[in-house]
């Protein structure tokens, strides 16, 4: 498929105008004009560029991509490898950071929720980033923790009373321990996130709701890896999602 086809199709899928987003959503590094191989992973790191250049690829689908709001804008180092990669090799770079945080079937948030059993009722936070909802089958916190070690392949650190009932929860994938104070405040029995702070252990001894860290990396794989396949349906084209693990 042509480039121009598969931006324009993914900017309205992602609808990145209707976010104030921390990096430019969509195409970052334009490369060749035709696509029959797409690799997706979760960060553009050099060993994920690597792995694309490796498997032939035309385009890279990442959710966290290049040039962050704050960052010394300089093409030396670690910036200057990576771009040369992508423009030696004819790579496009896709990115899309909150829109795929946010999106209602396909983001970061709502595979979570599929994937843990989770039962969405509404949204919360900044640009309504945050989601809130229900377990489907009530459980201590303990069970809870299990589940969500068995499901992510790994153990969150858990701050709250293992035997907990817990029925509502919230949740955000990424760094979002920040709307943890918000979640207090709605009524949830948990909140699960990627990161946590130093802050975020007293606000859950004080409160007495259970705080869930994951991992950022291990909450955000299901919203790259949910479009990746859904491209794959939508145009029948090539797009792997390739998972480099990363233990924050």
């Amino acid at each position: 498929m042509k480039r121009e086809e598969l931006v324009n199709y993914l900017d309205g899928l992602m609808a990145p105008g209707k976010f104030r987003d921390y990096c430019p959503n969509g195409l970052q590094v334009e490369g060749s004009s035709d696509i029959s191989r797409i690799v997706a992973g979760v960060t553009a790191s050099q060993a994920l560029l690597d792995v694309a250049v490796e498997r032939h690829a035309d385009a890279i689908l990442v959710h966290h991509g290049y040039f962050w709001k704050g960052e010394d804008g300089r093409v030396t180092g670690i910036r200057r490898k990576r771009l040369a990669t992508l423009l030696a090799n004819d790579i496009n770079l896709l990115a899309y950071h909150l829109p795929l945080d946010a999106h209602p079937e396909l983001g970061n948030n709502a595979q979570l929720a599929h994937r843990l059993g989770w039962l969405p009722e509404g949204r919360f936070g900044e640009q309504d980033i945050a989601w809130i909802g229900a377990l489907a089958e009530p459980c201590e916190l303990s069970a809870l923790s299990a589940k969500v070690a068995n499901v992510l392949g790994r153990q969150p650190m858990v701050f709250g009373d293992a035997a907990r009932p817990i029925r509502r929860i919230a949740w955000c994938s990424g760094g979002a321990q920040g709307y943890f104070e918000q979640a207090i405040a709605l009524g949830v029995d948990a909140y699960l996130s990627g990161e946590i702070s130093e802050q975020t252990v007293h606000l859950a001894q004080e409160s007495g709701v259970a705080y869930l860290a994951a991992g950022h990396h291990a909450t955000e794989r299901y919203g790259v890896q949910a479009l990746a396949e859904h491209l794959t349906q939508q145009f029948g084209i090539t797009c792997e999602f390739v998972d480099l693990d990363n233990p924050v």
